[in-house]
């Protein structure tokens, strides 16, 4: 077999944790593991939600040689050198897992690489990427007829993430956990873990923390085999976290009822920090990132609109989708355009009224917010705009709870909406083919 080097283009954590490893496992199995052969590097590309750890979790893997980190991403993109100035390979491929589509298409034209791309909703640059994995088949379905040879339906690569997850529940260590298990005894039910994720931006904390813990004390109080676990996106220390759930460094908590919450953090290092509010409730904080192991065994989550909903939808996770408008600065968190135009100097808070008000008139109508529900064209998880409140919250949390059935169908619905299993190995396959050109 001739030398090859397949370069893998990706950028945060949930694509190199959940893109990137079963794919590279899955090439070392179709072309073997002897990197005097094959050569598996990886080039990282910026990201807005890059925990700084992605280069260290990619070298991680056995499969992959040599990783370059997403600072020296852009003079490679310009110039071909990468910071250690690496040789390569006169034959090789290019796979995009994750970042801009574009950038297969300049660095495979600079190295003169064959290029195969991962498309989980939209395919771009037909005419100039040499094959696409797709996710499923309405992907392909909208491109032209004159490119439909180069595409393939591999399935959805989450499916991986997912099915490699481990059971947690039994690691929460909560501080009343002896009293929590003589109460699971006394009803004879098991433990039902809840994901919180009230995001990552100071303006969606405000409100989110609060309202999410809440929303945990209410249901715990009524159901009290439920445990929380708010798992933090990867730009949030504890201590920040901490103080959107301290009513004395964040007034909006008030507004939510909510009588506050203290940070522990355990002296041994393998326990997990705390959030113990008022009421007695502790609820696990888990710094590991991404978290799909954790989120897969929730049987629901309390989120924020934003890139969480992607992935607890991909991981067929049943979630309540919570958009509290108490304080107006909140649209500010917001992602994209609206969010730009809202943080404006001189013009951010007039944007801001204007963005409330359309949001709060016409889109809460069309409930299209969360990122399952935009895939499908229909409400599949339930959105909640408005001056929420816990209690109202908590009171669609038990009745979930208390009829599994309405959960099992927003998980059926949520998992056909994405691809199906073994998108890894036919990645590989696409690969070996390219290869073979």
């Amino acid at each position: 077999m001739t030398q090859v080097d397949i370069l893998i283009l990706s950028n945060g954590p949930g694509e190199v944790t959940t893109w990137v490893r079963p794919v590279v496992k899955a090439l070392r199995q179709e072309l073997g593991d002897d990197p005097s052969v094959v050569r598996i590097s990886v080039v990282l590309s910026p990201c807005s939600n890059a925990s700084g750890k992605e280069a260290a979790i990619a070298l991680s893997y056995p499969e992959v040689d040599r990783v370059q980190p997403a600072e020296h991403f852009w003079q490679f993109l310009l110039w071909g050198k990468t910071f250690e100035n690496w040789d390569w390979r006169s034959h090789g491929v290019v796979v995009f897992l994750g970042g801009d589509q574009i950038f297969p298409v300049v660095i495979g034209k600079k190295l003169g690489y064959r290029t195969v791309v991962y498309a989980e909703w939209e395919a771009r640059w037909h005419n100039w990427i040499d094959r696409f994995g797709v996710m499923k088949p309405e992907v392909a379905a909208r491109v032209p007829q004159k490119y439909a040879h180069k595409f393939t339906v591999v399935g959805d690569l989450m499916v991986e993430a997912s099915s490699h997850s481990s059971l947690v529940i039994g690691h929460l260590s909560l501080a009343n956990d002896k009293e929590q298990m003589t109460n699971d005894n006394k009803v004879g039910q098991k433990t039902e873990l809840i994901g919180l994720l009230p995001g990552s931006k100071a303006a969606k904390l405000a409100q989110g923390v609060p309202l999410s813990l809440g929303i945990a004390e209410y249901v715990h109080a009524k159901r009290p085999q439920t445990k929380f676990v708010v798992p933090l996106a990867p730009t949030l220390d504890l201590q920040t976290l901490a103080s959107f759930a301290d009513p004395q460094k964040n007034p909006i908590a008030e507004t939510f009822g909510f009588g506050g919450a203290s940070l522990i953090v355990p002296e041994d290092a393998n326990s997990k920090a705390l959030l113990k509010t008022t009421t007695g409730l502790t609820v696990e904080l888990w710094q590991e990132n991404p978290a799909y192991h954790l989120l897969s065994q929730c049987c629901i989550c309390l989120t924020t609109v934003g890139a969480n909903t992607a992935e607890l939808g991909a991981l067929g996770v049943p979630m309540i989708v919570l958009l509290p408008t108490q304080q107006l600065d909140a649209m500010r968190a917001w992602d994209g355009l609206p969010g730009l135009l809202a943080n404006l100097p001189g013009v951010g808070t007039p944007f801001t009224k204007v963005i409330n008000w359309l949001f709060l008139r016409f889109v809460r109508r069309k409930g299209l917010l969360a990122w399952p529900n935009i895939w499908a064209q229909e409400e599949i998880v339930p959105e909640l705009m408005g001056k929420l409140q816990p209690q109202e919250i908590g009171e669609m949390v038990l009745d979930l709870l208390a009829h599994p059935k309405k959960l099992d169908n927003i998980r059926a619905k949520l998992r056909n909406i994405r691809g199906e299993s073994g998108a890894a190995q036919k990645i590989a396959q696409i690969v070996g083919e390219e290869i073979g050109k």
